[in-house]
């Protein structure tokens, strides 16, 4: 995407997200910068997302040092080898999707004094494709690791299936918030919902997440090498 598109296009998403979603609350614009040129994400930045969020540990490390102030969000599957990269640097962890993880981050982040902030990824599409927790045992999940030491439950992140029955996603959707609601109650560290890419983050808004993951809307189409 060229040069000044990039800015429009943050204006345009925060002009239409200003007004919140469905429950009043403010919306976080996370921009999904994977295979993204530093020039174009400090561009994003500038023009005012929220955070920014890489896919892989290594990008992130290759790219980190030569970007603006933004708080740095890791939104993809994070082998536990790789955990070295981010600790530090990582203002939320939007993918806890498995106990292991879970242990070697708690571990790792009480190693080196830290407290690190997590969403637990739940699976509510029940996809083979895609990692996370079951949606029945979220309750158990989260209360075990609210008291997990080193680790921080900020919330949920959640990706809808790729259908377009939008009766099932927004019933998705729903399930998804009122798992979020109920968090709320259990602890005052509970503040963000994670759901909504490209595709569905007009959707996922209305029926009440917070904060949206954004990639391809921003910056146009991926530009993969080799």
């Amino acid at each position: 995407m060229e040069t000044g598109r990039i800015t429009q296009r943050v204006q345009e998403l925060l002009e239409e997200l200003k007004g919140g979603n469905a429950f009043g609350e403010k919306v976080w614009l996370i921009a999904a910068t994977k295979t993204q040129t530093a020039d174009a994400v400090n561009e994003a930045i500038a023009a005012g997302v929220d955070g920014v969020a890489e896919n892989k540990p290594q990008e992130f490390r290759d790219k980190n040092e030569l970007l603006l102030p933004c708080p740095r969000h890791f939104i993809g599957h994070l082998q536990t080898n790789k955990i070295k990269y981010l600790l530090g640097k990582i203002e939320l962890y939007h993918s806890c999707d498995r106990d292991e993880l879970a242990k070697a981050l708690s571990k790792q982040s009480l190693l080196k004094g830290l407290t690190s902030d997590i969403l637990i990824q739940i699976n509510i599409g029940e996809e083979e494709s895609k990692g996370g927790y079951p949606y029945d045992e979220a309750k158990e999940i989260f209360s075990r690791l609210n008291q997990t030491a080193g680790l921080r439950v900020r919330g949920f992140m959640a990706m809808l299936p790729d259908s377009d029955d939008e009766a099932l996603l927004r019933s998705l959707a729903r399930k998804m918030r009122a798992l979020f609601d109920w968090a709320k109650t259990q602890s005052a560290d509970v503040e963000y919902l994670s759901m909504g890419m490209s595709g569905d983050y007009a959707l996922c808004v209305e029926e009440g997440s917070n904060m949206i993951r954004v990639g391809s809307t921003i910056f146009g189409a991926r530009h993969y090498e080799g």
